[in-house]
């Protein structure tokens, strides 16, 4: 027989205060159940919509350096391009062609032009002729000049001989050797010759000055018709049309024999020596932009600095065409039209408040944004500054550490409170 345990059970008498203690513990993990609950019922209820954390991108913000810049695509071309044209009508016989290699001074085209040639005849004629009459006047004013001298010379003769006889008179009157008369008389014949020799001097002034002026007007027509014959001749000898500069030539305009008006375009030369980088800016720099300005240049040699060295004042199909010239030496193996990255640094602002740049500028207009903290981004009102192409400042409304969507807040559809979902 098999006996059960029931001789060794005992009865024990319940513990009042475990039980309540253990009531209690229930109680209280119930409410804070219920408070946990209900706060997070209320978070949902309360945002507005709900977006999927994967379908939006992130920027904290930070303290740093703003670098305003600029990228755009250059080309290398030539600093000096000079333009070759005709100097006169006539027919061209050119002695170079496209692509080759000139120096400054060889001859790249000579200039067929006989009414040139023939108007410049005509003025040396003209000169030579100019030059005779010139050469006669001064003759004819010496020999005016040399008129105007005898008669005062011969006014000053009789003046003086006239004094002598008032003389003579006057002796002979005090000793009564003549009659008064005759005393009279002496002294009328002095007074005429002294008039007579006043107005040989004033003829003479008078006449000095118009034969020097009339020389001097002839001297004036010669020197003109001088500087006629100059300019003719210096047309003449443009007519050999010669390199400006060392470099290569370019386009070819015109084709052989064939007949010009003055001031067509023959050709075009390369000046290879100095080379340039010409870029493109968007327009929305180009208030920016300045003279001067530090530009980093690309070459496939490494990257090297440059200045921005002229400004368009004109945009064309929403670019802004500027030149950057090398700050030192021109770097070896460049090509013209050789394809050349730059990046124009337009300002450098240190120790401000940055956000990492996105579409979000653009859709708010850069008046507020969505700062996530704890699941939920909610919208705050920013200032914002100037921008660069990778970062955005911050004037207000923002502070270092906070995070905020800078892309994707299309889908928040004008909600001021939004759940981010892990």
């Amino acid at each position: 027989m098999i006996r059960d345990t029931a001789a060794t059970d005992r009865v024990l008498q319940a513990d009042a205060s475990r039980h309540t203690r253990q009531r209690v513990l229930l109680v209280a993990g119930s409410l804070v159940a219920l408070v946990l609950v209900g706060w997070s019922v209320n978070r949902f209820f309360a945002t507005e919509r709900s977006v999927d954390a994967s379908r939006l991108r992130f920027a904290e913000v930070v303290r740093g350096a703003l670098v305003r810049d600029a990228i755009a695509d250059g080309r290398i071309v030539a600093a000096d391009i000079p333009s070759v044209y005709s100097p006169a009508n006539g027919s061209v016989a050119l002695r170079t062609r496209a692509g080759a290699s000139v120096k400054k001074g060889d001859v790249l085209a000579e200039i067929d032009s006989p009414e040139l040639q023939a108007e410049l005849e005509r003025e040396r004629a003209a000169l030579a002729s100019l030059d005779a009459t010139t050469a006669r006047s001064r003759i004819e004013s010496e020999r005016l000049r040399l008129t105007a001298v005898k008669s005062v010379d011969e006014g000053e003769v009789a003046r003086t001989a006239a004094v002598r006889d008032l003389e003579r008179a006057e002796r002979g009157f005090k000793s009564g050797a003549i009659a008064e008369v005759d005393y009279l008389r002496a002294q009328d014949a002095l007074e005429a010759a002294q008039i007579r020799s006043k107005h040989a001097a004033a003829d003479s002034a008078l006449n000095n000055d118009a034969v020097g002026f009339e020389q001097r007007t002839r001297d004036q027509e010669l020197r003109r018709q001088r500087s006629v014959v100059a300019e003719l001749e210096r047309r003449r000898d443009e007519l050999t049309v010669r390199a400006p500069v060392d470099g290569i030539v370019g386009t070819v305009a015109v084709s052989d024999r064939t007949k010009l008006a003055r001031d067509a375009l023959l050709m075009v030369v390369v000046d290879l020596s100095r080379l340039e980088v010409e870029i493109r800016v968007p327009e929305s720099y180009a208030d920016d932009l300045g003279i001067g300005m530090a530009v980093d240049l690309s070459l496939p040699s490494g990257k090297i600095t440059g200045r921005l060295s002229t400004i368009s004042p004109e945009v064309i199909g929403s670019e802004v065409l500027a030149r950057v010239a090398f700050v030192d030496d021109q770097p070896a193996g460049l090509r013209q039209n050789q394809r050349v990255s730059v990046r124009v640094l337009i300002e450098n602002k240190p120790d401000v408040l940055l956000l990492r740049r996105g579409p979000f500028v653009e859709q708010s207009g850069g008046r507020h944004v969505f700062v996530v903290r704890d699941g939920i981004a909610e919208r705050r009102a920013v200032r914002l500054g100037d921008s660069s192409l990778e970062a955005v400042e911050v004037l207000e409304g923002l502070a270092p550490g906070d995070n905020v969507v800078i892309a994707g807040t299309d889908l928040f559809q004008e909600s001021s409170r939004v759940r981010i979902n892990d």
